[in-house]
């Protein structure tokens, strides 16, 4: 008597032991499931050996001097391994996706990171006509103090730009923070505290754009202390030294009152 065998769906079967452990070189890093796919695949190749050993190969037919509990037995065993594969399969479906969802959430992280960093990365900026990186907080407080002189909030622009000479003493700003600070008291006719703030900037930074202004304003100041001889020459090197700039325009107006 002879029996026969599913050879399509242990074709099938054969073909599914061949693909899951690629899969799971592919996705997973699991060593357990990796062994287990091993096994079964092992367990696969040596049913293949034994029916191949039983089956007639011309007739494809397992001989009937085949026993039949050792076919029932080879049949239950197949169907063991149907299962365990496609329990194997699910979770390797699994890991996949969790690796898949892990990998997202890691490039997420390191793209808001990269986001993070570029705001506090130094970008290059032209101030007071000079090119220069600077530092996003360094930038902010400036503008900030800036801001509260735009609004004659003295008394915090004061503080603020105060503070921001002490926090970033080497700033591209610096020229600008002690003009806008002698502004401050100047705007208040405060000439006795304006008159130094003005004099750092043309001695300190004398390459600033802020140094015609700059003259200009202590001529004024001095003029406003009575002090002609000085607010002249301040006047002189204003025209002499920054001709084409407006603040020189002005002071040729102005040297009609120190004569």
């Amino acid at each position: 008597m002879k029996y026969y065998v599913p050879l399509v769906g242990f074709a099938l079967l054969v073909s599914l032991g061949s693909l899951v452990p690629n899969q799971a070189h592919a996705f997973l890093s699991d060593n357990d499931a990796r062994r287990e796919l091993i096994k079964l695949r092992e367990q696969v190749d040596e049913l293949t050996l034994k029916l191949n050993n039983k089956i007639d190969p011309l007739s494809g037919r397992i001989d009937a001097k085949a026993d039949k509990k050792s076919v029932i037995d080879l049949s239950a065993d197949f169907d063991r391994l149907r299962n365990e594969i496609a329990n194997l399969r699910g979770q390797i479906e699994l890991l996949s996706n969790d690796l898949a969802n892990g990998q997202r959430r890691q490039k997420d992280f390191y793209t808001d990171l990269d986001a993070r960093l570029s705001k506090l990365e130094p970008r290059k900026m032209t101030v007071d006509g000079k090119e220069a990186e600077v530092d996003k907080a360094e930038q902010k407080a400036y503008e900030q103090a800036l801001s509260f002189f735009n609004v004659s909030n003295y008394q915090a622009a004061d503080q603020a730009f105060t503070s921001f000479i002490q926090r970033y003493p080497d700033s591209v700003y610096i020229p600008s923070a002690h003009y806008w600070l002698g502004g401050i008291y100047f705007a208040q006719r405060d000439c006795a505290k304006a008159l130094p703030m003005y004099q750092v900037v043309v001695a300190r930074y004398p390459t600033s754009e802020k140094v015609p202004e700059s003259l200009l304003k202590m001529a004024s100041c001095q003029i406003e202390m009575k002090d002609k001889s000085a607010a002249k020459e301040n006047l002189d090197t204003l025209i002499k030294n920054f001709p084409s700039s407006n603040a020189a325009k002005v002071a040729k107006e102005r040297m009609t009152e120190v004569k």
